[in-house]
């Protein structure tokens, strides 16, 4: 069975990441203990990611690249926030294990929703936030294999998503 419409596929995969004139850098790796399964086309995904697997069958091996464009996106100088250092002093104390450049904190929005951003500065009284996604600016590069594919059940169609075993069980 070929990746296409409700079907749910299975694959393993490498991903490294580079900048424009940069090597490459390892991101993650999804292992036959723990592979990617998802439903195809649920919008789940980077649709160039599945744009690439369209098609391919189990025990396919895949090799391609996705520019950092049609990736995360390019870095947004309007996700760059400044923030009052006061958002991370407990007792009045500045948390010095958390307000460090480069950590990713958690931040809630108004409405409550959970964010992260990574601290990209750190001023006298202020903290410079990034909240663009950690890989913005990159090209992907994915190596990987198809695992399985396999039609997907009329409940997972309905769900949105690729159902794996105990997912729903209560």
């Amino acid at each position: 069975m070929q990746i296409g419409t409700q079907t749910v596929v299975t694959v393993t995969y490498a991903l490294h990441s580079s900048k424009p004139e940069q090597e490459r850098n390892f991101v993650e790796e999804t292992p036959e203990e723990n592979p990617l399964i998802f439903l195809f086309g649920s919008g789940q995904l980077i649709p160039s990611f599945e744009e690439n697997l369209n098609g391919l069958r189990a025990g396919d091996t895949f090799t391609f690249s996705i520019e950092a464009e049609n990736g995360y996106g390019e870095v947004e100088d309007e996700a760059f926030v400044k923030v009052a250092d006061d958002m991370f002093k407990t007792d009045g104390i500045l948390d010095l294990e958390i307000l460090r450049v480069g950590n990713m904190v958690p931040l809630l929005d108004r409405e409550g929703n959970q964010l992260m951003a990574r601290i990209a500065g750190i001023e006298e009284e202020t903290v410079l936030l990034d909240f663009n996604h950690p890989l913005a600016g990159h090209d992907l590069h994915f190596s990987g294999t198809v695992v399985s594919v396999r039609e997907a059940t009329p409940e997972e169609l309905d769900h949105g998503h690729a159902h794996t075993p105990g997912m729903h069980d209560h």
